[in-house]
């Protein structure tokens, strides 16, 4: 099975369009949260997440929007009353067999409290290992990673919509992840907003 990975797209639909043209014909799309951004909701890329039936999960920007604080903002009269409860409706995390193997779905950690930011270097990678799944597939950091941490191999594809990391030059990339070869190919692209 062909897997196409894709996180923090922020609201870039374009950037969203792109990555999916990049991966091809996948056989499931996932995306690892922060499909918007801040306060701004898109009907685009809800939409399209939607229309591809992609496995997505909430991130720290959803659970902003979507909490207490983003009430004046989900009130926006352009917004997709059907979309918008589309998205509320997905979970924090997500366990799937796919292929005959165990993948852990989540945007920042696999352990509670949620929310650090485990970079490449972080030695809190190491506690991806614990996880009890053939690969953790991660956002929220925007540094692209492939590595094995123990018998779990843990992915970040990085951003599809905002791009952070200057390991990439500062570009855009998507993953595309082969669960029975357990190859991982990770593309960069350019933003080619504005």
């Amino acid at each position: 099975m062909k897997l196409g990975i894709v996180s923090d797209i922020h609201c870039n639909h374009q950037g969203l369009l792109r990555a999916l043209d990049i991966m091809g014909d996948v056989d499931e799309l996932i995306c690892l949260g922060d499909a918007i951004y801040e306060y701004r909701f898109s009907n685009e890329v809800a939409q399209i997440l939607r229309d591809r039936a992609a496995h997505v999960i909430l991130g720290n920007h959803e659970e902003g929007f979507l909490g207490p604080q983003g009430v004046r903002a989900r009130a926006a009269k352009w917004i997709d009353p059907a979309l918008l409860g589309w998205l509320a409706e997905r979970p924090h995390r997500l366990e799937l067999e796919i292929g005959g193997k165990k993948l852990l779905l989540v945007h920042s950690t696999p352990w509670e409290p949620r929310g650090m930011y485990i970079y490449p270097h972080s030695s809190l990678l190491e506690r991806f290992a614990e996880a009890e799944a053939d690969f953790v597939l991660y956002g929220h950091t925007h540094h692209q990673l492939v590595r094995r941490v123990g018998r779990v191999l843990v992915i970040n594809p990085d951003s599809a919509g905002d791009a952070r990391d200057v390991g990439n030059g500062r570009q855009l990339s998507c993953a595309v992840l082969d669960t029975a070869s357990e190859e991982v190919l990770v593309t960069d692209f350019s933003d080619k907003r504005g």
